[in-house]
């Protein structure tokens, strides 16, 4: 992504499929960003023309990439101030015109805001701000990534809920990094593998387990629908492996998230599919040697006509 030539490709191929912006991760650590140059290059050339939004991936990151702080590499901190800074940044970002709007408000999504120790408040310094900068008040989403039972975040302020996937949490065992004589049986029988400390499940199977905390309808809800899942090229043998998923399963998963929101009273009209290119946790559409373009053309079968 640091090469401008492959954005303009990447933005031309999502378009071609009918994906109508890219979400960025955006990292942000009190005033210090990281991974930024991508996202600096977007914002100051103007290319690709394509539409994007922020995500606030507020989380300290540590060795162990599952937002546990253990080994930590560098500590998520906040303070007023600080919101007060970041919110100006924002604000300049929320005045391209290709930045993703809600009825002409910026789309803003925050990761972990449970993890805010004044969640209300950020929200409205961040508010405050861009219709100070802007005039306008952007449309700020918290995501249930890490608090799937959650439904006071509407209550804190917040526009939206992102619905995130995967919530790896409802896997049986997934977080369990110990050698398991069961399991290793297991992943031996149904997936040839000999380790009893990797965790595989079945994409089908994980779907509906998701779907059974799923809310009754997506009422002022972002829905999130995802590629498939592997990170063992960061953790090894400590790893979580969704296999078996197929474009025709991920193809009928879009289509049920798309009618469900299609029936709700406060559709927000947003689909996220997470993600593009998340090569080291196997969740991508991006084309591949073994699937090619099948992902992307399932996602042009139910979005486009």
């Amino acid at each position: 992504m640091r090469n401008p030539e492959v954005r303009n490709q990447q933005a031309e191929l999502a378009r071609q499929f009918g994906i109508e912006g890219f979400a960025y991760y955006h990292y942000w650590f009190n005033g210090k960003r990281l991974l930024e140059r991508p996202f600096n290059e977007v914002l100051n050339s103007g290319e690709p023309d394509f539409p994007f939004c922020l995500f606030w991936a507020n989380e300290t990151w540590s060795r162990r990439w599952l937002g546990q702080e253990v080994d930590i590499l560098i500590k998520q901190e906040y303070s007023k101030e600080d919101d007060t800074s970041h919110a100006i940044y924002l604000a300049k970002a929320f005045a391209d015109k290709r930045y993703i709007t809600k009825e002409g408000r910026p789309l803003f999504i925050i990761y972990r805001p449970n993890d805010l120790p004044n969640v209300s408040r950020t929200i409205d310094v961040i508010k405050e701000t861009a219709l100070k900068e802007n005039g306008i008040e952007p449309f700020v989403v918290g995501s249930n990534s890490h608090c799937p039972y959650s439904h006071d975040l509407l209550g804190k302020g917040f526009d939206a809920v992102l619905n995130f996937r995967p919530q790896l949490g409802v896997l049986p065992h997934a977080f369990d990094d110990s050698f398991i004589k069961k399991r290793l049986i297991k992943n031996i029988r149904n997936s040839n593998a000999f380790s009893g400390s990797y965790k595989i499940y079945d994409y089908e199977e994980a779907l509906g387990l998701m779907e059974k905390i799923e809310p009754k309808t997506f009422d002022n809800m972002l829905p999130t629908v995802f590629v498939g899942w592997d990170n063992t090229a960061r953790r090894g043998e400590k790893g979580i492996i969704i296999h078996n998923n197929y474009p025709s399963l991920f193809e009928k998963e879009l289509l049920r998230v798309k009618n469900k929101l299609m029936k709700a009273d406060k559709n927000v009209g947003f689909v996220f599919i997470n993600a593009w290119n998340e090569w080291a946790e196997g969740n991508y559409l991006e084309p591949d040697s073994l699937n090619g373009h099948a992902y992307l053309q399932a996602v042009k079968n139910v979005f486009t006509d």
